[in-house]
């Protein structure tokens, strides 16, 4: 088949897919000129007219395939960066992840840095540098830097040379390299911003600045959905009357001691306890008193405890107490503090007197005196029942057998 029959059977195919009249044209006359022997040049009619036009479409097209394979790319990463970002809910998870992809995105950035803001004031939220090392900021954000400006004016700046930048100027730090930073918008209110960093001066191009800030969208996003995930789990694990751990925050926290005891070795300490004398207070000054006592009463004994320390609301005026690392002798100086602390606390009463109460409670140990959670919560409850009946204000050690448990207070 020679080349007029071919190039008529193409024109006869791009017909049939209604392909429009005068791009069959152009590929017919594109076909024609490549598949023409070079000695055959002189016999083919192209003319300076039909070489421009050619020329300028062969451009076009070149532009326009360049324009799809940066849409394309763009596509791929925004659909890597949103995966990436709500693979989890929990929000350290989430900012660790934006700053690996704000990296992945500029390959030639020597770090990358995710601020919280929040009421007007910034906060560290996580960080990564070229070398592997993470969540170390490299520097706290000042009140008229580049990272609080881009906060306050909401808009993304870059600092293509630090060195001679007016927001780096009269700092004593020799500030070298180029920056950006990017607000996270949710709307119009900016949740945290975002700083990328170089060691070498120079601009951030179009397309990373673009990549950037889609990535920057997306990540303001994430970091809301986290903070609302972090919102309602505190409202499913809190008492709404005391703020305290609930009931199930608490059986949570025993599942991972008892994990981690057994991993470990060591002992921990499980403390019920029972408020003395609410009851009458509740009785007579009615349940909004009584709220208010057993709020008293909370932030009181969590003075008396350690950061590692749980305290949860059990259920009424029953709370209570999980000791990490702790065994008998550890415990008994926890529970002196408590109840130092409840029976020091004066209660001011609505007719204008004041009363004290007191504290009673049992004491069981992981794991001597049991080994599951519902077991140690009944070793500790049976021992509260025992302080409660034979000694109030009396702390009792769980046992095995029967028989009065000694006062151990």
């Amino acid at each position: 088949m020679d080349i007029p029959e071919l190039l008529d059977k193409v024109r006869d195919h791009l017909e049939e897919n209604d392909i429009p009249a005068e791009n069959r044209e152009f590929i017919i006359e594109l076909l024609d000129v490549l598949m023409t022997p070079a000695e055959g040049y002189s016999n083919v009619a192209l003319t300076s007219d039909t070489i421009q036009r050619l020329a300028d479409a062969l451009i076009n097209n070149n532009n326009i395939l360049a324009a799809l394979r940066r849409q394309s790319a763009e596509l791929d990463a925004l659909k890597r960066i949103t995966l990436n970002l709500t693979a989890s809910l929990e929000l350290q998870a989430v900012l660790d992840a934006i700053v690996r992809e704000a990296l992945h995105l500029v390959s030639d950035a020597q770090d990358a840095h995710i601020f919280l803001y929040q009421d007007g004031k910034l906060s560290f939220g996580a960080s990564l540098f070229a070398g592997g090392k993470k969540n170390v900021p490299f520097a706290e954000p000042r009140p008229e830097g580049l990272t609080y400006t881009v906060a306050r004016q909401k808009q993304v700046i870059i600092a293509e040379d630090m060195h001679n930048h007016p927001l780096y100027a009269g700092h004593s730090r020799k500030w070298a390299g180029s920056i950006i930073g990017i607000p996270l918008l949710m709307g119009d209110r900016v949740v945290g911003v975002m700083n990328l960093a170089r060691t070498q001066a120079g601009d951030f191009s179009h397309p990373e600045v673009r990549l950037l800030t889609l990535l920057a969208d997306q990540a303001a996003i994430a970091i809301t959905n986290a903070r609302l995930h972090e919102a309602v789990k505190g409202q499913a694990l809190n008492d709404v009357l005391t703020g305290l751990p609930n009931r199930r925050a608490l059986d949570e926290r025993l599942d991972t001691e008892i994990k981690r005891a057994t991993r470990t070795g060591l002992s921990f300490a499980v403390i019920m306890m029972d408020i003395d004398g609410f009851k009458v207070i509740n009785d007579n000054y009615g349940h909004d008193v009584g709220d208010d006592v057993l709020r008293q009463v909370a932030q009181a004994l969590l003075q008396a405890l350690r950061a590692t320390d749980l305290l949860a609301r059990y259920g009424g005026d029953e709370l209570t107490l999980i000791l990490p690392d702790t065994g008998w002798p550890d415990a008994e100086t926890v529970i002196t503090k408590i109840q130092d602390q409840i029976t020091n606390l004066d209660i001011n009463l609505p007719d204008g007197t004041t009363t004290h109460l007191g504290v009673s409670g049992g004491v069981a140990i992981f794991p001597r005196h049991a080994n599951t959670a519902p077991n140690l919560l009944r070793a500790a409850d049976e021992a509260l029942y025992r302080a409660k009946r034979h000694q109030r204000g009396s702390f009792q050690l769980a046992q095995r057998g029967t028989g009065q448990l000694p006062n151990v207070k």
